[in-house]
């Protein structure tokens, strides 16, 4: 029967619900976004990094970014929770970093600079996590200890129990230590939140336990206060700190696996030697990495790792480059060559000259580069946050209406299935699963491609990787090797190959042009010693002429030949041949007479067709572009088993074509080396610059891959694929655990089946769920790169 009490009881709930509405959304300010292209410095403001920590799970990075946003000044902020990091765009006219850092410590949590922890090791960030994961084992230990006697005193109708256990007064006196210890993190973010007006996961543990151990705590010193109004002095004592012991342990887990999505990040800090021996006049010294200055000369023995990027001085050796490059075999290193910080030197020993040190190194961009990734939101993140935004006010709007209409409708005694179902409803709704969702998949895919030589600089390009539906590959340098070598020798009239390459290479060695080294390399390259040519001339356009040996020789064209009156037997049928295969022929005549016919090609690298063939395996539509004229396009195009070519483009004229593809309804991928491709790379939905990692490449592209070969392209696409599925997984996971279980801890089944849900059954689904997201995310560290079994 529906009693005045009763209404009034409604009334009050249904005011608490307006009251939390207004609380939590009034006055809210949408950050302001910027126009489309602007930038933070196209509007004057500057953009602050922060490490944060005491965060426990995604919602409490939602709480930080709503607190930042509304802070006077503040444009944007992107708080993530698997990095402990921060990027907050403000006006500095009326914000300081200064402030940013209080207002994170008002909330509840605490900012640094990155300055701060700058000169910290890979090592002393580990021992960091694992302090962590320690403090979190041993708040766990004490946790369970104390309440495995409660939960036993509690139980005892089904399991004997001795009675001292069932005393309500020890009973408390073992959960108080759990609320204040174990659960302390707990109650001081829901503080910080409640100050900043904002709500997350800690607004629904701590309210959901601390309702219960204030019930419990009252009816414990005043029962006969509760027994007079005929209240039961009921206790829930075994469930606050089951719930609080259960959601540490999912902690606990959560923290263990943070550290080894992180593992990507130490693993290539590790790479890099503490110390470096460096030559002073002479003299050789052991110094820490820090002190190593740009022009230093530092001696790198066989067997150590090279300390900072540079070149080779004095001395040769072969440097194990494959965590730049992927390519197992070690490059050979002689004076004036490159060499790169944390590289392998395999045999003799150098001397080099440090060029860039510090976070100028390629080893710190990459590593910068990963972190970048980690710590930024892909699209679909945003919808996650969106619903979390709103999905805790909305969870206390139906605790409370759970807790009122139980409070009329439900089962005796009423008051105390009002609480249950309320602080059932607000544990068993914690986000945790949700938040956590995208940033740990965005975490371990990132950290895995960083392994694979894949560099996703942001998570928006991750997901849009997985979205491309058309591949357009520069030809020189990405399909091909980018550089001329000499495929055929075809001497006239029954002439010694070697000699007529003999010739051609001896006359070609003082010219600069690419032809001309392909001959001289490919003449070397078949153990032929080159006399020094006298009188060398260069006829611009058409060849180059010079004496060897006391012998007239001319190295060009066919055209260069007829006009001095020089002609080939089938010279014709055999230069059609030739450029019909995209090859280019050089005539050679030897002292006024046609010697014979020397060829060169950019050739294909060895994994190109592959991987052309595993794109359109894909799915996506694969085109080569190319300045090149159409023949030798098409025969490029024949080499990687039929392609759709777009020839005699000019790289000004590159973008669009991109454009054109685009407005065809295509998501377009562009892969260049990342120079003059720079306008494509930014025209294309995707830019990818494929090469050894140059300054230039990172800045054009989203992507920058460190093999040189176009496997990694298949490998950046799969991997994206891959990591938006497993997001996609998540949230499917996270949003149905959610769906079912809040109207179930509400009590939508009691009408129908008299069935409901105990905190502590609701406490382990959440920890369940929670668990089942990281766990499916850290699948993708077992992600193979193209080409491997």
């Amino acid at each position: 029967m529906v009693t005045p009490g009763h209404i009034a009881v409604l009334l009050a709930c249904a005011a608490a619900e307006l009251g939390l509405a207004w609380f939590f959304f009034a006055g809210r300010r949408r950050p302001s976004v910027q126009p489309s292209g602007a930038s933070a410095a196209d509007t004057g403001a500057l953009t602050q990094d922060l490490d944060i920590s005491g965060m426990t799970c995604n919602s409490c990075a939602l709480s930080i970014t709503r607190a930042l946003e509304r802070l006077p000044g503040v444009e944007a902020a992107e708080v993530s929770y698997p990095m402990e990091h921060a990027r907050v765009t403000y006006d500095p006219a009326r914000a300081s970093v200064g402030d940013l850092l209080e207002r994170v410590e008002d909330a509840g949590y605490h900012a640094e600079l990155p300055e701060v922890r700058a000169s910290e090791t890979p090592e002393a960030r580990q021992e960091e996590q694992r302090r962590e994961v320690r403090a979190l084992q041993r708040k766990l230990a004490v946790s369970a200890a104390l309440t495995l006697p409660v939960f036993w005193g509690a139980m005892s109708m089904w399991v004997p129990a001795p009675h001292l256990l069932m005393q309500p007064w020890l009973q408390l006196a073992l959960t108080t230590p759990v609320v204040l210890y174990g659960g302390a993190k707990f109650y001081r973010g829901l503080w910080g939140a409640l100050r900043n007006r904002t709500a997350d996961m800690n607004t629904l543990i701590g309210l959901g336990t601390g309702v219960a151990f204030l019930w419990s705590a009252y009816a414990t010193a005043f029962p006969g206060m509760l027994t007079s109004q005929g209240v039961e002095p009921h206790v829930y004592f075994e469930t606050v700190g089951v719930i609080l012991t259960l959601i540490l342990l999912g902690r606990t887990f959560e923290a263990r696996a943070k550290s080894e999505t992180g593992a990507a990040i130490s693993r290539l800090l590790g790479l890099q030697p503490k110390t470096a021996r460096r030559v002073t006049n002479g003299v050789e010294e052991d110094v820490p990495l820090e002190e190593i200055r740009q022009g230093d000369a530092l001696l790198v023995r066989p067997g150590e790792r090279v300390p900072v990027d540079g070149r080779v001085l004095t001395g040769s050796s072969a440097v194990d480059e494959s965590m730049v490059t992927g390519e197992s075999v070690p490059v050979e290193k002689a004076p004036g060559d490159p060499v790169i910080g944390a590289t392998m030197n395999r045999s003799g020993a150098f001397t080099m000259e440090a060029l860039r040190v510090g976070r100028d190194t390629m080893l710190s961009q990459i590593v910068n580069l990963v972190r970048q990734a980690q710590a930024s939101q892909a699209p679909i993140q945003h919808l996650a946050d969106r619903v979390t935004a709103v999905f805790v006010p909305v969870v206390l709007m139906v605790a409370v209406a759970a807790f009122g209409l139980s409070l009329v409708w439900g089962p005796e005694p009423q008051l105390l299935q009002s609480i249950t179902r309320a602080v059932s409803v607000l544990i068993i709704a914690c986000p945790c699963a949700l938040g956590l969702a995208t940033p740990t998949s965005l975490m371990v895919g990132t950290g895995r491609g960083a392994e694979m030589g894949v560099l996703i600089k942001n998570a928006e390009a991750l997901e849009t990787a997985g979205q491309v539906t058309a591949v357009l590959l520069d030809k020189t340098g990405t399909v091909t090797e980018g550089r001329p070598v000499l495929t055929d020798v075809l001497p006239a009239d029954g002439g010694s190959a070697d000699d007529l390459l003999r010739w051609a290479a001896a006359a070609e060695r003082h010219s600069e042009h690419p032809l001309a080294e392909a001959l001289v390399l490919g003449a070397q390259a078949r153990g032929i010693l080159l006399p020094e040519p006298e009188g060398f001339n260069s006829l611009t356009g058409l060849g180059i002429e010079a004496n060897v040996e006391g012998h007239a020789v001319v190295v060009g064209s066919a055209r260069l030949l007829r006009e001095r009156g020089l002609q080939l037997p089938d010279a014709q049928s055999t230069e059609e041949r030739l450029s019909a295969q995209g090859k280019t022929p050089i005539a050679v005549a030897i002292d006024g007479r046609a010697a014979g016919v020397l060829a060169v090609a950019d050739p294909l690298k060895p994994t190109s067709a592959e991987a052309v063939r595993r794109l359109k395996a894909l799915g996506l539509k694969v085109l080569v572009i190319t300045g090149d004229n159409r023949r030798t396009a098409e025969a490029v195009a024949r080499e990687l088993g039929g392609t759709e070519v777009l020839a005699e483009v000019m790289p000004e004229r590159k973008s669009a074509e991109v454009k054109r593809l685009q407005a065809e309804g295509n998501r377009v991928a562009m892969v260049g080396d990342g120079i003059n491709d720079a306008p494509a790379l930014a025209q294309a939905d995707l830019g990818i610059a494929i090469g050894r990692g140059t300054d230039v490449a990172m800045e054009a592209a989203d992507v920058v891959l460190l093999r040189g070969d176009l496997l990694s392209v298949v490998d950046a696409i799969a991997l994206s694929r891959a990591t938006v599925a497993n997001i996609k997984q998540n949230l499917f996971f996270a949003f149905v655990y959610n769906g079912l279980g809040i109207p179930l801890a509400a009590g939508a089944l009691y009408p129908l089946t008299g069935w409901t849900l105990d905190p502590m059954v609701a406490s382990v689904a959440m920890a369940l769920s929670s668990l089942s997201v990281v766990t499916n995310a850290l699948r993708l560290r077992g992600f193979r790169p193209a080409g491997t079994s």
